[in-house]
């Protein structure tokens, strides 16, 4: 067992991926904690609200397996993932996709409230170019997903662009219209943006690489770090293998380039910060 938490603020389990396996080698990596995202499930399609339940359960159910089997410490995030929209609009009015993007939204909302999930998320608009109608109806979606987490008082893990200088201004104002605090806004896939000045007060989920978290630190350390491991059985080790975050905390520690105070922070004391949870 480590010393200190670690934990992996963005990673994903699939049904046909490593799920179980993959935590325990996270574990066997000095990994604590884990952060499970929601991304759609395969052979699961969204066409009316009620479809948003069946792919949430997935989630929470294979959340739940891994906790029960393992020694990691699970906390699950669900929302309406942007993409999503996009697809939906190749087979119905536009309208018709914001509505049920909406609900679920409020669907997962339900799963926060019961105490199931601690923040919204993945939710935002999508990483590719598109039509600045599906950007506009996006950021209305992103924006009523900010004003339910002021609501239930907890986070959004957004999933946009690139975070540029200019991606996170525009962010950090949609944010402040809904009402929610910026602590409370978490810039899923960051690279090292790490100053508020720069960031405009969102919180960066770092990618892990190497070069990303060595640039991050340089800055300060008000932030979490990520893989974005997908469970991917196409895609082996894709974003980052499962083990970086375990790896690259303790041979950071060890080489000097982060203190005992900056591990701290990053897996635990802001965790708790943003998300409201209690890392052990």
């Amino acid at each position: 067992m480590s010393e200190f938490p670690i934990m992996d603020d963005h990673m994903h389990l699939q049904s046909n991926g490593q799920n179980v396996e993959a935590v325990k080698e996270f574990h066997r990596a000095g990994g604590t904690h884990l952060i499970v995202t929601h991304l759609p499930h395969k052979g699961y399609h969204i066409s009316k609200p009620e479809d948003w339940r069946a792919q949430f359960d997935v989630t929470v159910q294979l959340a739940e397996q891994a906790r029960k089997l393992t020694e990691v410490t699970i906390f699950v995030v669900l929302g309406p993932y942007p993409v999503q929209l996009v697809r939906m609009s190749e087979h119905m009015p536009l309208e018709k996709g914001v509505d049920i993007m909406i609900a679920g939204m409020d669907i997962a909302a339900d799963y926060v409230n019961e105490g199931k999930a601690i923040a919204l998320g993945e939710i935002g608009r999508p990483h590719f170019p598109v039509s600045k109608e599906l950007i506009e109806a996006s950021n209305g979606i992103m924006k009523y997903g900010m004003e339910k987490a002021k609501e239930l008082r907890c986070a959004v893990v957004l999933h946009t662009e690139g975070g540029t200088h200019e991606v996170c201004r525009e962010l950090a104002e949609i944010a402040n219209s809904a009402g929610l605090h910026l602590d409370k806004v978490v810039k899923h896939f960051s690279g090292p943006i790490i100053r508020e000045s720069e960031n405009h007060g969102l919180f960066p989920s770092v990618l892990a690489s190497r070069s990303n978290v060595e640039k991050a630190i340089s800055q300060g350390n008000r932030f979490m770090l990520e893989t974005d491991y997908l469970d991917d059985p196409r895609r082996p080790g894709a974003v980052l293998g499962i083990k970086t975050v375990p790896k690259r905390t303790k041979t950071f520690l060890e080489t000097g380039l982060f203190s005992e105070e900056d591990v701290w922070a990053i897996h635990k004391d802001y965790p708790e910060k943003v998300y409201g949870i209690s890392i052990e």
